[in-house]
């Protein structure tokens, strides 16, 4: 008996998988690929979070009646090679409508070329290495300002209101982390600024205290590290630690709580730059974050998570608007004058964004301060 019945549930099951019908709705998939485990994990879950609320707020909207958008989020572990390796598991699906990502430009640019290939749509909402998008790629755009944009305004930033003019710089040898410090350094150095040293790191290592103690000798009044918030959150307690009572500055990639969390309290002063002006001064933006401290309450909010919720919104709205082919979609997207969240997002002919917006803050407290 039990046998029988084992069998008779089988095949219900599966009529109920194949022959029963469904919703009718045919699948639209958006994929997301940012680093979701690794390092860097915090930030790209962040990213993830941003995108879910996107596509729930569509499906939920009534716009569609006949599709379902559905995310598909890879994990590319912040590593060029598997990012490459994902591209092409996406290129592969035919249901994917457009990519949202990479979080890191060492991931972007090579990726990039896997999309092409297809004619997909690629839009970062993270990637700031102004070599992305002067590949001549018609599919590739970017909603967040480059790293020459924001490098330089950091520059100018403390030649200007602090009147700092010696710096050490520290990159961790990236597109990203290297690409941010050279465009600092060539702005502080047209500045008349002098830049006392211009060292490279590796991502995963812990102690600095060498190359610390070599700068402290050089009399720094700033060190602006090019990376992410691993690595950053160790230079500076270390820095402090060896009586190198400098600021730290960096850019979007330690802007994040878990770089104060790392760092401890010699963050405490340090200042990092972020592309667009706080997002609480957006009033469309303010009711987003809403929406996600209901949704994931008593989580920290990355600082691409808003970007990426922008980019879905975009990315669903030229399906819904121009079709799900590639060709259609990417055309919409770079004649777009699209209304947001974060104010109005339009791209060059290169793919950029046109708001070249960017904010300074500095950790006060304990968190991150609004400054410019």
């Amino acid at each position: 008996m039990h046998k029988f019945l084992l069998t008779v549930l089988g095949i219900l099951t599966g009529i109920a998988g194949c022959g029963m019908p469904d919703s009718g709705a045919k699948v639209v998939k958006v994929a997301l690929v940012c680093p979701l485990t690794g390092d860097v994990a915090a930030m790209g879950q962040g990213m993830k979070r941003g995108a879910e609320i996107a596509v729930e707020e569509a499906n939920a909207s009534g716009r569609f009646k006949e599709i379902k958008i559905e995310l598909a989020a890879f994990d590319d572990r912040a590593d060029p090679k598997e990012a490459v390796n994902v591209a092409n598991q996406i290129i592969s699906d035919k249901k994917i409508a457009g990519v949202i990502g990479h979080l890191n430009s060492g991931c972007s640019i090579p990726a990039s070329q896997i999309y092409a290939k297809r004619g997909l749509l690629m839009m970062t909402s993270a990637s700031t290495n102004p070599k992305l998008t002067l590949q001549g790629l018609k599919n590739v755009f970017r909603i967040c300002t480059t790293d020459d944009v924001q490098g330089g305004f950091a520059a100018n930033y403390f030649i200007d209101k602090l009147k700092i003019n010696r710096a050490a710089v520290i990159h961790d040898k990236t597109s990203y982390g290297q690409g941010l410090a050279e465009e600092f350094k060539k702005q502080f150095d047209a500045r008349s600024g002098k830049i006392l040293s211009f060292d490279g790191i590796n991502i995963g290592d812990k102690d600095f205290r060498a190359l610390l103690t070599s700068i402290k000798n050089k009399k720094p009044s700033l060190i602006y590290f090019g990376g992410m918030y691993t690595e950053g959150g160790l230079i500076t307690k270390q820095a402090k630690e060896l009586g190198l009572k400098v600021p730290v500055v960096s850019g979007d990639g330690v802007f994040t709580p878990e770089f104060i969390k790392i760092g401890g309290n010699a963050t405490e002063g340090d200042y990092a730059s972020m592309i667009g002006i706080p997002s609480d001064k957006l009033p469309k933006a303010k009711s987003f974050i809403e929406r996600y401290k209901a949704k994931y309450p008593g989580v920290d909010m990355q600082p691409y998570d808003t970007y990426t919720y922008e980019a879905i919104s975009l990315l669903i709205e030229a399906v819904e608007k121009a079709g799900k082919e590639p060709a259609q979609i990417v055309s919409y997207v770079a004649g777009v004058k699209y209304r947001g969240i974060l104010g109005e997002t339009a791209f060059d002919a290169k793919g950029d964004t046109l708001n070249k917006t960017v904010s300074i803050y500095r950790i006060k407290n304990g968190k991150f301060v609004y400054c410019e």
